[in-house]
C-alpha cells in the first residue's frame, strides 16, 4: 500500500503512538508522519504509507495552521499546561482587543524563535526534554520560522482569577513552536503567558474535515475498505509542473540519469514531477543550465 492518511490525532498520544497503530491497523511496515504534534496537541497528522514516506519532506513544505488558546496570568516550565507553574501575576484588567491585536501584528513574517527546553530539538545528541529531565541547561538553538497568520479569535478577561485568555488562529510555516509564539505574545504584554489549548487545523494541504480516526481506519480495515480511502502521493506534488515520460527517458529516469533541459517544457520550475503512466516516479531539479538532475526517486518500477 503506498500513499497518505490524513489521520486526525486525539490528545493523549505522541506521533509515534500514531504510527505504531497505523502500522497494527494497515498491517504496513513503512508508516512515518510529516509534522510532530506534542501528546497534549490533537489534529491533523499526515500519515505516509509505503512510497510516500519519500514524500514527507515535501509536505513539511506546506504551511501548518493552528486554532489555540494563551492563558495569561501565569507561566510553567514547558510553556503548556502539562508543566509546573513558574510565575503567577494578576491580570488586574483587561488587555483590550486593540493592544492584543496590534502586538501580534509585530510577531507576523520571518522571525527569530528559541525553542522550549522540552522539545524534541536535539542539542549534542540528546534532546532539549532530555535535558530539562535531568534538570540540566544548555544552550538552545535560534530558529527563523515564517508567520504568515496571527489573528486574534477571541479575548476574555476573568476578574475573579485575574486571568485572560486569548483565542487565537496561526498560519506557520514548519518549526514553528506555537506555545513559545503564544508566550512571547504575552511577554509582549507585560505577562507571564502558557498555552491552554492547541489544536492544527491543516498540515500538508489537507484538513481537519478530510482526517480519519484510528478508529475509523480499524474499521474500514476490518470491512476492507481502507485502500479506497489512502490518498494517492501524487495528491503532495498537485501545484508541481509535471513531465511525462515518454519510454526511453522513464528507462533513463530508472538508472538515475540527467535530462537534458531542452526536454524539459519552457520555463519550467527549478523543480519538477517527472511521471511515467500517469504516476509521479521522480523528483528532479534544474542542476545546471542544461541538465535536470535528481532530487527524489519515488519509484523505479513502472
Amino acid at each position: 500500500m503506498d500513499g497518505i492518511i490524513p489521520l486526525y490525532k486525539e490528545r493523549g498520544m505522541t506521533s509515534f503512538d500514531c504510527v505504531n497503530r497505523v502500522r497494527h491497523i494497515i498491517h504496513e511496515a513503512h508508516v512515518g508522519h510529516a509534522g510532530t504534534l506534542d501528546p497534549n496537541v490533537d489534529g491533523v497528522l499526515p500519515i505516509c504509507v509505503g512510497k510516500a514516506t519519500k514524500c514527507v519532506d515535501f509536505l513539511h513544505e506546506k504551511p501548518k495552521e493552528y486554532s489555540g488558546e494563551l492563558l495569561i496570568g501565569l507561566s510553567t516550565t514547558t510553556e503548556d499546561l502539562d508543566g509546573e507553574t513558574v510565575k503567577r501575576q494578576r491580570v488586574e484588567s483587561k488587555i483590550s482587543d486593540e493592544t492584543v491585536k496590534t502586538a501580534m501584528a509585530t510577531m507576523m513574517g520571518k522571525i527569530t524563535q528559541v525553542p522550549p527546553m522540552y522539545s524534541s530539538v536535539k542539542v549534542n545528541g540528546k534532546r532539549l526534554y532530555e535535558y530539562a529531565h535531568a534538570g540540566e541547561t544548555v544552550e538552545r538553538p535560534h530558529r527563523q520560522v515564517v508567520i504568515n497568520a496571527f489573528q486574534m479569535v477571541a479575548n476574555d478577561f476573568d476578574p475573579a482569577k485575574g486571568q485572560q485568555r486569548v483565542r487565537f488562529t496561526v498560519k506557520c510555516s514548519k518549526g514553528t513552536y506555537v506555545r513559545t509564539l503564544a508566550v512571547d505574545l504575552a511577554k509582549k504584554l507585560g505577562y507571564p503567558g502558557v498555552m491552554s489549548s492547541l489544536t492544527r487545523t491543516s498540515s500538508g494541504g489537507f484538513n481537519l474535515d478530510q482526517t480519519l480516526s484510528l478508529a475509523d481506519l480499524s474499521d474500514l480495515a476490518a470491512n476492507q475498505l481502507l485502500s479506497q480511502y489512502v490518498l494517492p502521493l501524487e495528491i503532495v506534488f498537485e501545484d508541481w509542473q509535471h513531465l511525462a515520460l515518454n519510454k526511453e527517458q522513464w528507462q533513463a529516469v530508472q538508472n538515475g540519469g540527467w535530462l537534458k533541459t531542452a526536454e524539459i517544457p519552457a520555463n519550467a520550475d527549478q523543480r519538477i514531477a517527472l511521471t511515467y503512466q500517469g504516476r509521479v516516479k521522480a523528483l528532479y531539479y534544474q542542476r545546471d543550465s542544461g541538465h535536470y538532475a535528481p532530487l527524489k526517486m519515488i519509484s523505479t518500477k513502472a
